[in-house]
């Protein structure tokens, strides 16, 4: 019994309907003991967080997958859960402890932490709401968070293993500094703008009256961070530049401080740029840190003259002068900083070389420095310089972790689609980094390590068992926590119960299929994989999928300062949360970026109310649920042909999914329901409805809302509903198509023959000028046997469709007539008296000439190499895609004339 459809399609009501009926219902997880598992885990989203459209994009794909695999009878689990997000959560508190004069070094730790819990009950489920919103099937029953006290058991016992394996260690490195949150940061958590600088140069003199070939008692070195030669430790030069052979070994000053160092042969100096000489600060500098180990220095001598808050402190060989000490690194707050006085001193002594330029009459000037734009790293967070910064942290040995998940891509066991990813996964393990794990914040996994007075270390999961290790010796925790990527890279498994060997963790591990951004490829993704294979000794999924960035409409990067973010939850309001994610998967092309395009998600929109209406329509001739799984029995030939149709677009949907070719199946099924179901099928069988065709129509309805449910699950469960009294058989959770049936060929080539004949015809007469509606004669000589057969079954849909009546088996009257085909068959359709053919031969020889005009013009702009180099992107796009129109123009126009005769 069907319930008739309202008029309109609302997306609204019906989301919010039937997502709280999924959830309540117990039906993103339905009980299935004894079917195939298929699991998939989230990217679990900072509780920080709001739904951006990166998620949308990550979420739909997911979503599609688990709703097609729970509909082909598989357990899927959808884990979901969020992350504690150590800096952006902590700094969320302390900014509504700002709004209230107050700060956390006000607090305890405890007291501090306490009041973090506090935010996180009341607002930290924004964005699991938000995924709500998108339709997103997670078992929510089941929430995770990287906090939840089993979580922080798995999260010390791998801490606690890896140091007594020796893949833990302390290590004096540098590390990238937020001098604002004082804390270390991850490179993920480093952006980079172009700031307005400067490239200062200055004389080291050479010590003992050493010269250089050239005879200079000095070596010329330039910096962006002057304020760094506080704490420079030597100047590098290249082993075969025969400049400074002579000097390599010899001594060397720094003007400021004193300090007397060596000049060294490294090939990190580079002969051609500047002098060729570099001066080597390794506390403050990555690659000088490099420099420093190959020249022996150890880290723990190398020198540091910033303490955690960016200000010049005295290094450990007391040689800074005391007017530098405590002033900030560079100008900051109005006043003039270290960098400002160290040029100035230089400037005073005499060591600084000046930027000459000259003015407009050719008068030099003098500058301090040579004007530069310069790359430079900014936190994410604390929105200050990134200073890279000498201190002691906890590190994982990721080099040894890496070995097996290279192994396991290489041999795969895991699977990285599109494969194209696989060279940059190899070029990153390969030459993987130690990994810092240690933040200085108080929200987090604290480290599970006490030191003695002595500073030694004991790690253990209590402090007990720390205490147990010390004997008697007075013990102090250490206070920093992990950064979140360490316990997030255990998500796979410890979400599934581990590190107890639970039910769920044995049927749920490894993992089917990651979906993830490619940008957290290394961040996140590997080291899962490092994880997974260390602690469970198997890849923690089988496959990984990296899709793209969702970019602006003209192919920028979004941005909060550029203003072009796209609100996902904007877009639900407007078009529905079914158009949205239907627009993503269509245009998620194995992992390219997708561009924003309204228009296109409005045309999901009027897809979907394509469906409705289609729906509407079915209802109001009897059609109503399908009595069967099974293809009904069918005669008609335009019956059996829509049912060999579904088989095709089943199968194609399989093939697209089992490939991981979100945007071909996608298409696939816009192309079978727009096309094949509704503008064809639905037209064809109007007027000669009987119980045959109602069976097959409800049953092709049934398949479509199956088949589109994982992309469009809000319209096609409501249109399931109202089809028929199903309540006990929801569409979240029906059968996916298990058809017996197969292509009937008769039939195919008898409804795709007069499918072409319709659609030729109707495009000759648009072609020239003739009225849609009007009836024309046709006339076909030789029809062939497939033809014959055709018309004379179909004269009623012909004349309906076509508006061809009569058709004549003989030759066309001689006169002008135009020629449309149908397979092998070839009709004549006279025009005398249907139109004026000299006045339309005219405007389409007019039309002609002007298109072919403007495609020769494009072409000669498009070949012109400084045009498409040096115009702006979006006119050489928009360039070659007035081309594209012109050409087909050229051809639809030729083919129009030519069917004039």
């Amino acid at each position: 019994m069907t319930t008739e459809l309202p008029k309109t399609f609302d997306p609204a009501e019906i989301e919010a309907r039937w997502y709280a009926h999924w959830e309540e219902n117990g039906l993103f997880r339905p009980e299935r003991p004894d079917a195939q598992p298929y699991t998939i885990v989230n990217p679990p989203p900072n509780v920080t967080g709001s739904l951006h459209i990166g998620h949308a994009l990550d979420n739909t794909l997911q979503d599609v997958m688990i709703r097609y695999e729970r509909l082909r009878g598989k357990d899927a689990l959808w884990v979901v859960g969020t992350d504690h997000a150590g800096i952006a959560t902590q700094m969320v508190v302390e900014r509504q402890l700002e709004q209230l004069q107050d700060k956390r070094t006000n607090y305890s730790r405890e007291d501090f932490v306490a009041k973090v819990w506090q935010w996180k009950e009341e607002s930290g489920g924004t964005i699991t709401r938000q995924l709500r919103r998108l339709g997103c099937s997670m078992d929510w029953s089941r929430e995770q968070f990287t906090m939840d006290e089993h979580f922080n058991t798995a999260v010390m016992k791998v801490f606690v293993d890896l140091y007594n394996d020796g893949l833990i260690y302390r290590d004096k490195r540098l590390v990238n500094w937020d001098v604002k949150l004082k804390t270390a940061i991850s490179d993920l958590e480093v952006e980079t703008h172009e700031v307005k600088g400067g490239f200062w140069h200055f004389r080291y003199p050479l010590a003992d009256g050493v010269k250089t070939s050239e005879g200079k008692d000095y070596l010329v070195v330039a910096t962006t961070r002057p304020e760094t030669m506080l704490a420079d430790m030597a100047v590098a030069v290249h082993p075969d530049d025969a400049r400074y052979k002579s000097v390599v070994g010899k001594d060397i000053l720094q003007p400021i401080t004193g300090r007397r160092f060596k000049v060294i042969a490294d090939e990190h100096a580079d002969p051609e740029l500047g002098s060729g000489c570099v001066k080597i600060t390794p506390g403050h500098d990555f690659n000088d840190f490099e420099v420093g180990k190959r020249a022996g220095m150890k880290p723990g001598e190398m020198l540091n003259m910033l303490d955690a808050e960016g200000n010049v402190c005295q290094t450990a060989d007391g040689l800074v002068p005391d007017e530098f000490v405590g002033l900030h690194r560079f100008r900051h707050d109005g006043s003039d900083g270290a960098r400002e006085l160290v040029v100035a001193r230089m400037k005073e002594l005499g060591f600084l070389i000046p930027h000459v330029t000259k003015d407009k009459d050719g008068n030099e000037l003098e500058h301090d420095a040579e004007p530069r734009t310069i790359q430079t790293p900014f936190g994410d967070r604390g929105g200050v310089v990134v200073e890279p910064w000498l201190t002691d942290q906890w590190y994982v040995d990721a080099e040894k972790l890496a070995k097996a998940p290279i192994e396991a891509v290489r041999s795969g066991a895991i699977e990285i689609v599109p494969k194209s990813w696989e060279k940059t996964f190899f070029n990153w393990m390969e030459n993987i980094q130690p990994w810092c794990v240690s933040r200085q914040l108080w929200w987090g996994h604290r480290i599970p390590a006490w030191y003695d007075e002595d500073g030694n270390v004991f790690v253990a999961m209590t402090e007990e068992e720390a205490q147990a290790k010390a004997g008697n010796r007075k013990l102090t925790r250490d206070e920093d926590v992990l950064d979140t990527w360490f316990s997030s890279a255990l998500w796979p498994f410890a979400t599934l119960g581990w590190p107890e060997n639970t039910e769920l963790l044995q049927r749920h591990y490894p993992n089917d299929l990651l979906i993830s951004g490619f940008d957290i490829l290394f961040f996140w993704d590997a080291r899962m994989a490092m994880q997974g294979m260390k602690f469970m000794g198997q890849a923690p999924w089988h496959r990984l999928y990296l899709h793209g960035l969702v970019r602006a409409a003209d192919g920028q990067k979004m941005s909060k300062s550029k203003g072009n973010v796209v609100d996902p939850l904007g877009l639900i309001d407007q078009y529905g949360a079914d158009a949205l994610r239907f627009f993503m998967c269509a245009m998620e092309s194995q992992g390219r970026d997708i561009k924003m395009d309204d228009k296109r998600i409005e045309g999901y929109r009027n897809f979907a109310t394509k469906l409705w209406n289609a729906t509407r329509f079915c209802q109001a001739n009897g059609i109503g649920a399908s009595a069967t799984i099974e293809a009904p029995a069918a005669s008609h030939a335009v019956n059996r042909w829509i049912i060999g149709e579904v088989v095709e677009t089943k199968d194609a949907l399989d093939k697209a999914f089992a490939d991981l070719r979100f945007d071909a199946a996608a298409n696939t099924i816009y192309h079978f329901v727009w096309d094949r179901f509704c503008d064809w099928y639905l037209e064809l069988i109007k007027g000669q409805i009987d119980e045959e065709t109602k069976a097959v129509a409800g049953w092709v309805l049934d398949q479509i809302l199956v088949m589109l449910h994982p992309f469009m699950p809000f319209i096609t469960e409501e249109l399931w509903s109202k089809q028929g009294n199903r309540g006990h058989y929801p569409l979240i959770t029906a059968q996916w198509p298990q058809i017996d049936a197969g292509v009937d060929p008769d039939a195919k080539a008898e409804i795709d023959w007069l499918i072409a004949l319709t659609s030729t015809l109707r495009a000759a007469k648009n072609e020239l000028g003739i009225a849609p509606g009007a009836k024309l004669e046709a006339y076909v000589a030789s029809p062939s046997p497939l033809g014959k057969r055709v018309i004379e079954a179909n004269t009623a849909a012909i004349e309906r469709l076509a508006r061809l009546t009569p058709i004549h088996f003989s030759e066309a009257p001689a006169g002008a007539a135009m020629q449309v085909s149908a397979g092998e068959d070839a009709f004549l359709v006279p025009l005398e008296g249907v139109i004026d053919i000299a006045a339309e031969k005219a405007r389409l020889e007019k039309a002609l000439a002007a298109s072919a005009k403007e495609a020769k013009s494009l072409e000669g702009r498009l070949s012109n190499a400084n045009f498409v180099e040096r115009a702006a992107p979006e006119a050489v796009e928009k360039a070659r895609a007035d081309h594209a129109h012109h050409v087909a123009e050229v051809a639809r126009l030729e083919a129009a004339l030519a069917r004039l005769g």
